[in-house]
């Protein structure tokens, strides 16, 4: 459509379809006051862009066939990277969260910047190759990083594991070789992103803690990813265990991720004469019967819950979703985080709390990611826009 004027409120009518449930002009005018013309017009511009589709008929009440609409979740696909300390997940998907190619592989951060974010673009180039889709389908990317990220920039912020990251405008790199929007985001924010879309509607309160080589914590609050004034919230990794002088990588001592970490746990091993280099080897040892990684993964899972029995009591989440590569440990480590939390958290706080493994698991990343590219396109008014142009 060329008229900008019968493009603005296109972006109501798509929001209203992305439910998932295809209505006809006639729904659609009633749910949103709109006279059938003008929502027929403001369809025209949506289906012209792909973003809507005519489906089937059905019957409507005169009898004669009426044609449905709906959102079109093949339209366009977005690139993600879901990188961690040692290891990276890379995917496709489509804007129905739906995995179309993906590769997990090893690619450490500490490597830097560049080294890093170019393997990122080969290994995209090649998914996108693989699911049969080019670069004009690409309506955005969206990359989770290991450490703290400045929301406004999209950039890395003094991240403790990642040396030579500080201030790198990896927004901007990448949108110089992808051609598309980059959104840039905190691994645990993209992780309790993809959880709460695995879950919605219904939780509107919800924690992702992510026990890893790190631990960090994302928040869900009224629906909605809260990220503090900055970007900073939900760091619990560097909380301060009582009676703890463990040195931790940001510096300080004492701090949940070195006394809990999977690097921390994997230390512990070492020292016992035990070959552990990471967590995976950790819940591996633990999953081979090795009592001294049993007890471990356990009482980090006191720790952490520990921790978060205070922020239950403050936050009163109505779901505690344990992520990462040691809530592998599955009932093991889970026990832990249940045992502290119940005993020290008030009892209204906890008296309908759910405490349970990510339902996505290792995908959680990459389709948290994929979801905070779809609501920033997909955003009404930047459809409006989209249809305008």
């Amino acid at each position: 459509m060329s008229n900008g004027s019968s493009a603005q409120g296109a972006g109501v009518l798509l929001a209203i379809l992305r439910d998932g449930h295809a209505r006809t002009r006639g729904e659609l005018a009633r749910l949103t006051g709109l006279s059938r013309s003008t929502v027929s017009q403001r369809l025209d511009g949506l289906i012209g862009q792909r973003w809507v589709v005519p489906q089937e008929s059905a019957v409507s009440s005169g009898g004669r066939p009426a044609t449905v609409f709906a959102f079109n979740d093949a339209a366009r696909v977005v690139l993600t990277a879901d990188l961690g300390a040692t290891r990276a997940r890379l995917a496709v998907l489509d804007l129905g969260m739906n995995v179309l190619a993906e590769r997990a592989e090893q690619l450490p951060v500490a490597h830097g910047p560049e080294p890093t974010l170019e393997r990122v673009v080969t290994v995209l180039g090649e998914l996108l190759a693989a699911a049969g889709r080019d670069a004009s389908q690409v309506c955005g990317v969206g990359v989770g990083l290991p450490g703290p990220v400045e929301h406004r920039s999209g950039r890395p912020v003094n991240p403790p594991i990642m040396p030579g990251w500080d201030g790198f405008a990896v927004p901007e790199w990448l949108r110089a070789r992808l051609g598309a929007p980059v959104l840039v985001d905190n691994d645990v924010n993209i992780m309790a992103l993809g959880e709460h879309w695995a879950a919605r509607p219904a939780v509107d309160h919800l924690l992702f803690i992510k026990m890893g080589t790190g631990i960090g914590c994302g928040i869900i609050s009224g629906g909605r990813l809260h990220r503090g004034a900055q970007g900073a919230a939900g760091d619990v990794g560097h909380i301060r265990v009582p009676a703890s002088e463990a040195p931790c990588r940001c510096g300080n001592t004492g701090c949940l991720e070195a006394v809990a970490g999977g690097a921390s746990m994997a230390a512990a091993l070492r020292e016992a004469g035990i070959e552990a280099h990471g967590s995976r080897d950790v819940v591996a040892l633990m999953r081979a019967g090795d009592l001294h990684a049993t007890r471990l993964v356990r009482q980090a899972g006191r720790e952490v819950g520990a921790v978060m029995a205070s922020i239950v009591n403050f936050f009163n989440p109505s779901l505690i979703v344990v992520g990462g590569d040691v809530a592998e440990a599955g009932e093991q480590v889970l026990a832990g985080v249940r045992e502290t939390i119940y005993s020290r958290s008030l009892p209204l706080a906890t008296q309908h709390l759910g405490i349970r493994v990510s339902a996505l698991g290792e995908r959680a990343g990459i389709v948290g990611a994929a979801v905070l590219v779809a609501e920033h396109v997909l955003a009404p008014a930047a459809i409006d826009r989209a249809v305008a142009g």
